[in-house]
């Protein structure tokens, strides 16, 4: 029999969680550099392809995994296993996904500190105080480095918490449901505001140009692949966890097309921001990850007209884009531990606080690296072992029947041989080639 499990309250509250686990720092300070990089409509058409195949395959997957079985990866692999008798096997595998969630969630923590801080600091003007790249560049270096912004990232620890501690409709479909219509309002303010700056038009050709010799390219290929993977949260955990909280009468390929189309909207809506922005003043978008956000945006939005307010709406947007993340992120490990130690959701969400709290503060240092093992390796395999069990161990059939609940038509009967022959090994492909290229995601 089904244990009793808590469950999302309405569609779009399920939706928007699902959304706003998939949106985040890779949306914001990854994919513009990338689209830069590669060509811009170059890149895009190929990311557009794979956002579709991993949008109806793995987000599906996971998703339908979840819900059928009720439980996060550990029970669920374990339930897959126990098929062929080795339910012990499956939870030991399942621990996989689940230590990766709660070690990414702890690297996010550490970010989500100098976002909040960085935040909060756009409305007493220290955000914006540097003067010169080299001033913004040593004003993060301090942040970002051992043990030097602990009170901000306790307090982002704390934040997101405290809205787990309420539960999955009163603290995980409420948040998304107001932190995520006010993330895209905010960048649509942002993008309508950077369209009527003198030279932004330059950055909109930059942005849909087609370089046929990027199209061709295999490294844009390779790339697109990666942020359209990671950037969709396919990992054997988030996705999976939300899922355990669906209805039967939800339709999860519609929920994860909407996931995959409101995923893609934030990332060309960030591109739409930064690649104007940097083109308004001529300078050349090529430097990602927290180097743009934390430096060279600040430096830019610092010479533009309105920055103090520019600069508050910025990043209270990326801070609602980063708890959305983490909030899902931390799910999973206090799912597994409600689950395992029958705590109750306060007491599993303390556990894995104190867990969160110590570790983060000692990794500040090095959370750059932390970050890059974890997606070269722990999260594409957490998403070819998922993909393992749901299509390959639970079998054809029982995959359709998951699959159709809460539909009127069946699904395409091409789904689970696309799933177990194309999109299984496209998740080994992101392993072997992260570890090849040192990291794609």
């Amino acid at each position: 029999m089904k244990k009793q499990r808590e469950s999302f309250k309405s569609q779009w509250g399920f939706i928007l969680a699902c959304i706003g686990s998939s949106v985040g720092m890779g949306n914001i300070w990854m994919f513009s550099t990338r689209v830069s990089s590669y060509g811009g409509g170059s890149f895009l058409i190929p990311y557009f392809i794979f956002v579709a195949l991993v949008g109806f395959t793995g987000v599906i997957g996971e998703m339908s995994f979840g819900r059928a079985t009720r439980s996060g990866p550990v029970d669920a692999f374990g339930i897959a296993c126990e098929r062929k008798g080795k339910r012990k096997y499956g939870e030991a595998l399942g621990m996989i996904p689940v230590l990766g969630a709660i070690a990414m969630a702890i690297g996010y923590t550490v970010v989500m500190g100098w976002i909040l801080k960085y935040a909060v600091g756009t409305f007493t003007g220290k955000t914006l105080a540097p003067k010169g790249v080299e001033e913004f560049s040593g004003a993060f270096g301090s942040m970002a480095s051992a043990f030097g912004n602990n009170g901000w990232q306790i307090a982002a620890l704390i934040l997101c918490m405290g809205i787990l501690m309420l539960g999955v409709v009163s603290g995980i479909e409420k948040a998304n449901k107001f932190m995520m219509p006010l993330f895209f309002g905010l960048f649509v303010i942002l993008a309508v505001y950077v369209a009527f700056q003198p030279g932004a038009a330059e950055g909109y050709k930059y942005i849909f140009r087609i370089d046929p010799k990027a199209l061709a390219d295999p490294v844009t290929w390779i790339f697109a692949l990666g942020q359209a993977f990671f950037s969709l949260s396919v990992a054997g955990n988030g996705t999976l966890i939300y899922g355990s909280y669906l209805s039967d009468e939800e339709n999860i390929p519609a929920a994860a097309a909407r996931v995959a189309f409101f995923d893609t909207l934030a990332a060309i809506l960030a591109a739409l921001v930064i690649i104007p922005a940097m083109a308004t003043t001529g300078a050349k978008l090529d430097q990602g990850g927290p180097g743009l956000l934390f430096i060279f945006l600040p430096h830019l939005i610092q010479s533009m007209p309105g920055g103090p307010v520019i600069a508050m709406i910025f990043f209270v947007a990326v801070l609602l884009a980063g708890l959305t993340s983490l909030i899902n992120l931390y799910e999973a490990p206090i799912a597994t531990v409600q689950e395992k130690l029958h705590l109750g959701r306060v007491q599993a969400c303390a556990v894995i606080a104190v867990i969160g709290a110590v570790i983060s503060v000692v990794i500040q240092g090095i959370v750059s690296d932390w970050m890059d093992v974890l997606s070269i390796y722990i999260c594409p395999l957490g998403a070819g072992l998922a993909g393992i069990m749901f299509f390959w161990l639970c079998g054809k059939d029982y995959v359709e029947e998951q699959i159709n609940k809460g539909r009127e038509k069946p699904f395409t009967k091409w789904f689970v041989p696309v799933c177990k022959y194309l999109y299984i090994p496209v998740c080994f492909l992101v392993l072997i080639l992260g570890i090849a290229l040192g990291g794609i995601g």
